[in-house]
């Protein structure tokens, strides 16, 4: 099977992101960085791509100029196994300019967006007792920073 990879575009922002997103998350790290080659459009020894992996999983991040921006189109989703790993990964992401979407996602200072949400979330939705992932996706649907208690009450 082909290794699928995340590829981030970034105006001029792929390395600060990927140390941004390498520091939250355990097992992670920036694995290369490529400057610029002469004759490729930009300065000549700026940073053209950075290799990363999010625990464990390879990401790669790409300086190719404004105009490609991020939208909710494509998220990446971290699913967590308490409340206490949800508002970690939340407040981390959001930090230093973030913004709070709904439902669970939010915008980090980079305008990636972001899932933060309980691992047992598509369980509860698809569940053989409909009327129980009906109250759960009425409860998510309320809710900013998903509350687990609360999901798993519902």
């Amino acid at each position: 099977m082909p290794k699928i990879t995340p590829f981030l575009w970034f105006d001029t922002q792929a390395e600060a992101a990927a140390a941004f997103y390498v520091a939250i998350f355990p097992n992670s790290r920036i694995t290369r960085v490529a400057r610029r080659p002469k004759g490729v459009p930009g300065e000549t020894g700026d940073v053209l791509l950075v290799e990363f992996e999010l625990d464990g999983q390879p990401h790669l991040a790409m300086n190719g100029g404004p105009g490609h921006n991020f939208t909710d189109a494509v998220s990446l989703m971290v699913l967590c196994k308490t409340q206490a790993e949800i508002d970690r990964y939340w407040s981390a992401l959001t930090a230093g300019g973030g913004e709070e979407i709904a439902c669970g996602w939010l915008k980090d200072k980079y305008g990636f967006r972001w899932q933060v949400a309980p691992e047992s979330i598509a369980a509860l939705l698809s569940g053989p007792d409909r009327a129980k992932a009906e109250r759960v996706m009425a409860a998510v649907m309320g809710m900013v920073k998903l509350d687990l208690k609360r999901i798993e009450e519902a």
